[in-house]
């Protein structure tokens, strides 16, 4: 995610060079052949084109529309596992304790308790659902050469160290090696905590009501986690994306057989300017259509997605906190302006 007040000019020439490349050549032939040799059946009227045109400009906002959308209800999602996780840890202090059991605890079993609970969530949130939402999909467009290059302003932790690495300061040994035999860490990672909480009822260290309620919190994790699920797995419909693209490409190459004429009624030598004003156009129409592109897919590690491993960071210090920890994470930073 950016965080700056607004793109620098060189991040996004770098991002839309070959655009601009392509664009150049596909106005200057036309405009070459046009003035070179004459070839006056060239030239298209420019009401044709205008309609192409305002179509196109109707199809790029709907995309653009619907992809930040599915932007925006991913960061929605993350902010309620946010208030989920802290909801969770405040519950494991206060819920789990001696009150209701005929065989108290000492101080230090409690609160290891306490801990192992809150370190297996944060298992569940900064590493398990991190990675798994880092993956790649087939669709997804970090493949492409202008996302690969861009990713040199930016670095993906995910992509740094492994999720083995990453989550065996959170969980026992018994813990980690069950975790990591499952396809679904996530999911698992949660379905370790209910029988964990389950066993502890057993014991009389939480009454059936606070049972409830931590088991409700659960699902709750669960829903969130689903849902991430549903926009990492099912992409922006292929058919509004491909053909949006073709029709994208369909105008930019039509376009300065329609500019040429229009060029030509303000003066002969004026229809070279046909070259510049058709790159700008163009430029300004698949930028927008590369905008859209980029929220697609919140999740595949863009400078554009949704900055999990920050939040992630940020919920497990408050976690820790509530344990009275002091050698605590500092917060991801951003890195040129991306916070991921």
């Amino acid at each position: 995610m950016h965080i700056r007040k607004s793109f620098g000019i060189k991040k996004v020439i770098v991002w839309t060079r070959r655009d601009i490349y392509i664009f150049a050549i596909i106005a200057t032939v036309p405009t070459v052949i046009y003035e070179a040799f004459h070839f006056q059946w060239l030239a298209l009227p420019w009401l044709p084109m205008a309609i192409i045109g305002t179509a196109v400009a109707f199809i790029i906002g709907f995309q653009n529309n619907a992809t930040y959308n599915r932007l925006w209800e991913a960061r929605k999602i993350y902010g309620a596992i946010v208030n989920s996780s802290r909801t969770w840890g405040m519950m494991i202090k206060t819920f789990i304790s001696n009150k209701y059991t005929q065989q108290p605890l000492s101080d230090c079993e409690l609160k290891a308790v306490h801990r192992r609970l809150i370190y297996r969530h944060v298992a569940w949130l900064t590493t398990a659902l991190r990675h798994q939402l880092r993956q790649p999909r087939e669709w997804e467009t970090m493949d492409k050469n202008y996302n690969i290059e861009y990713k040199k302003f930016f670095i993906v932790p995910e992509h740094e160290i492994s999720l083995e690495d990453d989550i065996t300061p959170y969980l026992s040994a018994v813990d980690k090696e069950c975790i990591l035999s499952k396809q679904n860490r996530a999911a698992h990672i949660i379905s370790a905590q209910a029988e964990d909480l389950k066993v502890l009822f057993n014991k009389g260290l939480i009454d059936n009501f606070r049972h409830i309620e931590l088991q409700r919190i659960l699902s709750v994790l669960y829903e969130h986690q689903g849902k991430c699920e549903r926009i990492k797995n099912f992409p922006y419909p292929r058919q509004y994306a491909t053909l949006n693209l073709y029709f994208v490409w369909l105008f930019c190459i039509l376009l300065p057989f329609g500019m040429i004429p229009e060029f030509e009624k303000l003066g002969h030598y004026m229809t070279w300017f046909t070259i510049p004003f058709c790159v700008l156009v163009s430029w300004i129409f698949r930028t927008m259509d590369k905008i859209g592109e980029s929220s697609e897919n919140p999740f595949q590690a863009g400078a554009n997605d949704i900055p999990i491993t920050a939040l992630s960071r940020t919920i497990e210090i408050d976690l820790r906190e509530m344990l009275d920890e002091m050698d605590l994470p500092k917060p991801i930073e951003a890195k040129n302006g991306i916070l991921m």
